[in-house]
């Protein structure tokens, strides 16, 4: 905190008197008659520093035509949900826009702030705040990331199985809905959620839910929050689902002639049942970009990979037959293995797929994307992708989760002519998930990059969420020109 002592509005040092009628903190300045509440630094006393920071932020930005025009802002750190509530209604007190920071890992622009504002820091909500191990649930704060969980947990016999590669927070993970690798078994943020504690944009805390793994009282906002991308609230502490450690897990590969005789592969082997826990495809290109990041020697051709959760005869018979469906279908070189080692060894390079696509073109930059298509429709899908990345000129490796029809394209890119086209492939592509029933984002989100693609997906539902967004958030103050066109 400090003290002012001279006021902000004729400029002069001047003392004050709080008006006995009101016991909010303001004041009025003796020289000029001023009063001093709508901003809080002119009041002679103590006032907060991050309040006095949100209103040095207001002051610097200028509303025009609807948009915040001057890129002003701080950066804030909240630990409790009371600070971060405190924030946002001194925020929403003044139109600041708010912007929730979880650790940076999404990919469509969803933590920039085009319009300025407060970007509220999560990071030091790190605590996990209990654990239920015989009800299988655990209340994190929102900063507690996915590899911290799983550290913490590593003695309970239990884990938290959602995986998007990014050691992400998990207040982000359920801001943006994510999955990852094993949704093909466990599902996405979405399943996994129980309950939500969140902050609205007026600063009210609210409670989505209790501990039940079932309820059906009321609206579903647990749901309406898991995905709103922080545009309608901040959470602040989540109830998630926990699994048993598996007794055993082993990992497989197994090799294509064709991305077609993959997907037919793993479609025969779900309708057989085979509870298969992550199951990726990888093109010949990305292929050859993890042997040679990750000095592997596997076959230069559309791959699979995958792993199987049981014990250790159901590992072992998942294994086998899946290695009979792969034979129908030309699949060869089908090893598997329950090796600790050796599986975390296939991982880690599936997980560093970033880095190793980045070493197909020296000097490039990435731009990712995904789509998800009914897995019916996803080997026409890559192969689709495939030809018109060649048509255009653009280097774009694939991998995707194959269970549940999700995939990625990484386009590596250099200058402003390959960067445009890049935009216009992924406008292209979520042209192509919708044409084929699907949507434009499995995972990745709306975030600023498909807020128009949206529109042709969701059509008139885009409405209703706006809808939803007016009444929630009237002033706009959360995450403003994110997931829906007009949120500016």
């Amino acid at each position: 905190p400090r003290r002012i002592r001279h006021c902000r509005g004729c400029g002069q040092p001047a003392s004050y008197r709080v008006p006995e009628d009101d016991n909010r903190e303001r004041a009025i300045c003796t020289a000029c008659g001023e009063i001093h509440y709508e901003n809080p630094l002119n009041v002679v006393g103590t006032v907060p520093v991050w309040e006095q920071r949100v209103l040095l932020c207001r002051r610097n930005i200028e509303p025009r035509r609807g948009l915040w025009t001057l890129p002003a802002g701080f950066h804030e750190l909240g630990e409790t949900t009371e600070e971060v509530a405190d924030v946002v209604r001194v925020a929403a007190d003044h139109k600041v826009p708010v912007i929730a920071f979880g650790t940076g890992t999404s990919l469509e622009g969803h933590v920039n702030a085009p319009g300025g504002g407060v970007s509220i820091d999560m990071s030091r909500m790190n605590k996990v705040l209990a654990v239920h191990a015989e009800d299988l649930d655990a209340v994190v704060q929102p900063g507690v990331t996915r590899k911290a969980l799983n550290e913490y947990l590593r003695d309970t016999g239990l884990f938290f199985p959602i995986d998007p590669g990014a050691d992400a927070s998990l207040g982000g993970m359920a801001a943006t809905r994510a999955s990852g690798t094993n949704a093909v078994r466990y599902g996405t943020m979405r399943e996994n959620v129980l309950s939500l504690e969140a902050v609205l944009p007026n600063g009210e805390i609210i409670r989505t839910g209790r501990r039940a793994k079932k309820s059906s009282a009321g609206y579903d906002l647990t749901r309406l929050l898991v995905g709103s991308e922080g545009t309608l609230g901040i959470i602040t502490e989540l109830t998630l689902k926990l699994y048993g450690i598996p007794e055993a897990m082993s990992a497989a590969r197994c090799a294509f002639p064709t991305v077609e005789a993959a997907c037919n592969t793993v479609i025969l082997a779900i309708q057989t049942g085979i509870p298969i826990a992550r199951i990726e495809l990888l093109d010949a290109l990305c292929v050859t970009a993890l042997n040679n990041y990750s000095k592997l020697d596997l076959p230069v051709e559309p791959l699979l990979i995958m792993e199987f959760h049981g014990s250790e005869a159901s590992v072992r018979e998942q294994a086998e037959l899946f290695g009979d469906i792969a034979d129908e279908f030309g699949g060869h070189g089908f090893t598997w293995s329950a090796s600790t080692e050796e599986r975390n060894k296939l991982w880690q390079a599936r997980h560093d797929g970033y880095w190793a696509m980045l070493q197909l073109r020296p000097g490039s930059e990435t731009i990712a994307t995904d789509v998800c298509v009914p897995i019916s429709r996803l080997a026409e899908a890559v192969t689709r992708t495939q030809d018109q990345a060649a048509a255009m000129g653009l280097m774009a490796p694939i991998l995707g989760h194959v269970g549940d029809g999700n995939f990625h394209a990484t386009l590596l890119v250099e200058g402003e002519e390959e960067r445009a086209l890049a935009d216009d492939f992924i406008v292209w592509l979520s042209q192509l998930a919708i044409e084929l029933d699907g949507t434009i984002t499995g995972e990745h989100g709306i975030g600023q990059g498909k807020m128009t693609s949206l529109v042709k997906e969701m059509d008139r539902a885009t409405h209703v969420m706006a809808a939803i967004k007016k009444a929630i958030d009237p002033d706009g103050i959360m995450n403003p020109g994110k997931m829906l066109v007009g949120n500016e």
